[in-house]
């Protein structure tokens, strides 16, 4: 099945030999019913014609910012937005430079910064280039801001060396966006929550017994659901994070809160509890602030366990249940305990120990442990691969 008839794609092509590869990459998109609009960067001028790639495209070629009669036409946000999706081929180790770094000085890294689309990168240079650390940090902080990778290979290039650092083949790129569609068509009507963050249970109205989290990872696994398709409600403590609008963010602050806004948004495919939820909450909140004293006594009471509840209701449990465990030592111990206790389907377990992973980092280390004893190990990378990576698995699971 053709998932990508009808749909919208802006090519964005720069400067470098592969530059024209994306002529084929023109043709065979054009072959499947898409429709698209290119961006040719100054230095892609080089390479290709806009001549050429209007002949392809039978469309208009976007190359100065600041063409009055471009603006005019559509303007480089109104581009953006008019796009299903973005593609860069090829990406040049100073595109994606620019665009790691929030660089905006030419049309395509503006329509590429002002975007809210998933943008693909098939990244061509130099095998040096490609291994250089600076490369390599670009490309992992482009993978933090969603990204997404298509190749590059290994092979002879250009200027006669052999390596890693080749544009993958137009099919192969063609492939990837037609699989990327095809999954957004599966997907999109099953529907995931997903519960993140902390959340801040009132000792007086100033004061708050609350657990360390950021709620980035809860985050990106809501944004990974959405990407895939999924039908996606965020539920989240109080955090400085943002959400793409396709996702339906729930804003609340306490356990109480979480729980009657889980209830209300199910039913659900599948249910992914990774919010760091207070286990306890005062008694007797004060109405007033309460003056410093010596000694401050709180009688505590248990908040309902939110992930036990969901886990354990017939009625109610969603096709797979997902907890999390945020362990200082012994994970799989636990994890497993914590899996048997909850009746859960899977527990995601990461070891907050380590203080370059987990709360308030960019990046990951987690274990998925499953009912039948076996686990797997997503090792440290960002964790919105480590999400893409588990969205993966939940998509296998489901189907």
């Amino acid at each position: 099945m053709n998932n990508l008839n009808n749909k919208k794609i802006l090519l964005i092509i720069c400067g470098g030999i592969a530059a024209y590869k994306s002529l084929e990459i023109i043709r065979l998109l054009k072959k499947c019913g898409v429709i698209i609009k290119t961006i040719l960067t100054k230095n892609g001028a080089e390479f290709v014609t806009p001549l050429s790639i209007t002949s392809l495209s039978q469309s208009k070629v976007y190359q100065d910012l600041f063409n009055i009669e471009d603006e005019a036409e559509m303007d480089h946000i109104s581009l953006s937005r008019w796009a299903d999706l973005i593609l860069i081929a090829p990406a040049t180790a100073n595109t994606i430079s620019k665009l790691a770094n929030g660089n905006s000085d030419d049309l395509a890294s503006t329509v590429a910064l002002a975007s809210n689309k998933k943008i693909f990168i098939a990244p061509a240079m130099n095998v040096r280039m490609w291994d250089h650390q600076s490369t390599k940090q670009n490309i992992a902080k482009l993978k933090t801001y969603n990204y997404k990778l298509i190749g590059p290979e290994i092979g002879d290039m250009a200027c006669g060396e052999y390596g890693e650092g080749k544009m993958s083949e137009p099919i192969s790129i063609v492939n990837e966006l037609e699989n990327y569609f095809k999954s957004l068509k599966k997907n999109n009507k099953l529907k995931a929550i997903v519960t993140a963050g902390p959340t801040n249970e009132y000792i007086d109205p100033v004061r708050f017994i609350t657990n360390k989290s950021s709620g980035k990872q809860g985050y990106e696994i809501a944004k990974s659901l959405s990407n895939k398709g999924f039908d996606t409600t965020l539920i989240s403590g109080p955090t400085n994070l943002k959400v793409n609008d396709n996702i339906n963010l729930i804003k609340i602050e306490t356990a109480e809160e979480m729980f009657q806004s889980t209830l209300n948004s199910l039913p659900a495919d599948v249910a992914i509890f990774s919010a760091a939820v207070s286990d306890y909450k005062v008694k007797n909140v004060s109405k007033e602030k309460i003056k410093k004293k010596d000694n401050l006594n709180l009688e505590l009471e248990k908040n309902v366990d939110i992930l036990n509840y969901i886990s354990n209701h017939n009625s109610l449990r969603p096709k797979l249940v997902i907890g999390f465990a945020a362990e200082t030592n012994n994970l799989e111990k636990h994890a497993y305990e914590k899996l048997n206790e909850k009746s859960c389907d899977w527990i995601i377990g990461n070891d907050v120990s380590n203080k370059k992973i987990g709360f308030d980092s960019d990046f990951n280390e987690v274990s998925i442990f499953y009912k039948n004893k076996n686990s797997e190990k997503i090792k440290y990378k960002p964790k919105s691969e480590i999400s893409d990576e588990v969205v993966e698995k939940i998509i296998n699971h489901l189907n």
